[in-house]
This record gives C-alpha cells, sequence and structure tokens, in this order.
C-alpha cells in the first residue's frame, strides 16, 4: 500500500464505507462497516485503519456524511452518531479533514464518471458546463446540484430530500392523506428512499383494505421485481413515478440543462424495471415547461463508489 496519501469514508445512515486513496486518486484498499457495529465514528474510523495497516499513514481525510454540515459538531440525520470535525481529525491522526454533505461528495463524482459508469434513461443531450442536478434514494434521498465557474465545478450543499411531496393523481394523494396520518410533514424523503418504499406498500395495503406484512426495502423491492406481490409492484411503480416528479422539480428549480443524475443504493439495482417505469414520462410532465425539459438527459449513476471520486476532488479543491 506504498504512497497512501488519503483516508475516504462515505457514512450513511446503515453503512459506513472507507477507503484509502494514492497521491494520484487511485483506491488501494476499501472495506464497509456496519454502523450499528460502532458507538461512534472515530470507533469506526480507528477499526478500519487498524484492519487496513498501510504502511504509510494518510495525512489528509474526506468524509461524506449522510445530514447537513453546518459547523464543526455533526449530526447525522437518520442515524444516532455525533461528532466534532475537530476532535475526529486529532483521533484519526489526520493533519487535515474536510467533511461534506454525502450528495455534495457524490456530485462533485459526476464530472469524473465515463461512460460506462453511466445509463442514460430517455432522450436528450447535455449542454456542456450547465448545471447539473443530482438526486438519489437510499436510507434517505439525497440532492445536490453542480454548477461550474472559473475554479471548476463548485457542488450545492442543500437538504432537497426533505421538499414537501405533491401528488399527481388521485391514488397518489390518497396514499400521501394514509401518510399524514402516521407523520406530521410528508417529505420526498418519506415515499422516496428505502424506508420510503416501506410507507408506499404499507398505505397502499391499507387503502385496499389489507393488512400489510412486515416487510424491509428489499422485501419490497424483491417482490416488486419479481411480481409476486401486487402490492409491492405498485409501491415500487410509484417510487419510479414519484423520483420522477421530484426529479423534474429539480432540473426546473437549477434549471439543469447539463444533466439531472440518479445516484443512491436503490435504482442501479432496479435495472430494466427502472428504465421501462414512469420516471422519464414523469420527469417532462411539468404543463407549458415540457419542452424545457425534454432535451434535459437524465442518467443512472452505476459506479459503485462514485462518493470516493468526490471526496478526492473536495480534497483537491480545498487544498
Amino acid at each position: 500500500m506504498t504512497g497512501t496519501r488519503h483516508l475516504v469514508a462515505d457514512i450513511g445512515a446503515t453503512n459506513a464505507r472507507f477507503g484509502l486513496l494514492d497521491a494520484a486518486g487511485r483506491l488501494l484498499h476499501t472495506r464497509t462497516l456496519p454502523c450499528t457495529g460502532y458507538p461512534t465514528l472515530e470507533a469506526a474510523g480507528q477499526a478500519y485503519l487498524a484492519a487496513a495497516q498501510p504502511d504509510v499513514h494518510p495525512a489528509e481525510g474526506a468524509i461524506a456524511i449522510a445530514g447537513p454540515v453546518t459547523g464543526d459538531v455533526l449530526t447525522m440525520t437518520n442515524h444516532p452518531w455525533t461528532f466534532s470535525v475537530r476532535d475526529t481529525c486529532k483521533a484519526l491522526g489526520l493533519g487535515r479533514l474536510e467533511v461534506v454533505n454525502d450528495f455534495t461528495a457524490v456530485a462533485m463524482s459526476i464530472p469524473l464518471l465515463t461512460e460506462a459508469d453511466r445509463v442514460q434513461v430517455g432522450d436528450g443531450s447535455p449542454v456542456p458546463g450547465d448545471v447539473i442536478g443530482v438526486i438519489g434514494p437510499g436510507t434517505g434521498l439525497g440532492v445536490s446540484g453542480l454548477v461550474h465557474g472559473p475554479g471548476g465545478w463548485t457542488a450545492l450543499a442543500g437538504e432537497g430530500g426533505h421538499v414537501t411531496m405533491a401528488p399527481i393523481s388521485d391514488r397518489e394523494s390518497a396514499v400521501l392523506d394514509q401518510l399524514r396520518k402516521q407523520f406530521n410533514h410528508v417529505s420526498a424523503e418519506r415515499v422516496i428512499s428505502g424506508q420510503g418504499l416501506v410507507n408506499l406498500y404499507e398505505a397502499l395495503s391499507l387503502l385496499d383494505h389489507r393488512e400489510p406484512e412486515s416487510l424491509t426495502p428489499a422485501d419490497v423491492a424483491g417482490r416488486g421485481l419479481d411480481g409476486t406481490n401486487p402490492t409491492c409492484v405498485e409501491a415500487l411503480e410509484m417510487f419510479c413515478a414519484m423520483l420522477g416528479t421530484v426529479a423534474g422539480n429539480l432540473a426546473l428549480t437549477l434549471g439543469s440543462r447539463g444533466g439531472v443524475y440518479i445516484a443512491g443504493g436503490i435504482v442501479p439495482r432496479l435495472g430494466g424495471f427502472f428504465t421501462r417505469s414512469r420516471f422519464r414520462k414523469r420527469f417532462v410532465e411539468k404543463g407549458r415547461l415540457r419542452d424545457y425539459l425534454g432535451p434535459i438527459p437524465t442518467y443512472v449513476v452505476t459506479h459503485e463508489l462514485p462518493a470516493f471520486l468526490g471526496l478526492k476532488a473536495v480534497l483537491d479543491k480545498a487544498a
């Protein structure tokens, strides 16, 4: 592992993915640890470094977390870890530590992707150098964007996954009405995420006067993909359609004529189901602005660790 220079980590609510990069940004080693297996982020990072045993201790690091980055002490949105950036830097023996929102890191990876790292869904062609939108369902719903300027690409750090979800049909209105009995605010993340799949399945079951089974997100997705449970199929279809609505909203808000990229851990696993879904139809269905959205391409990111690419770009930009 000669030449180790950077520690990178993508910390979600379920898994903490760590990696070591050399000076050129090549991935030398990676390992995924369960967040529930460690009391703190520092403990997980120390366990990773002890197992990786780099012959050159990383001089600096960059961490992407699922939550807002607003100061030195940070708390994750869907996991109980709270940590100080300054103290974590010291505990991991680093000279510098950059911490960004997880989707800021994913957004910074987009200009570094190759054609093999993405799959286009629908028509459209990007306007080179124009704004890019990034959205991705996983444990939560990440949203970001990229703006190009004299210093290169800059990622927008926001919490767009928590915008209010709007229905498009009577069926969706009924689902959201059902979910309002459980949540005082039904955000996009409440329906477009792993738990969102479960929420959709349970709401649809209750609307059809059926007692929902106790299913995991993987159960709902699996039964939706193989067609063995009609309610799971409908939940998965609604998930894709609602993602199209929110992605279209993002494109309109940012003016994302450089394209909209779908990342996260769920959509790349849906394969042809997603391609055939109502995602693209709903993306462009914005009334008078349909002709504006039609030329904007939409892509699914298939790279396994896009956040690692983006974290190296974050380190380079902050140097």
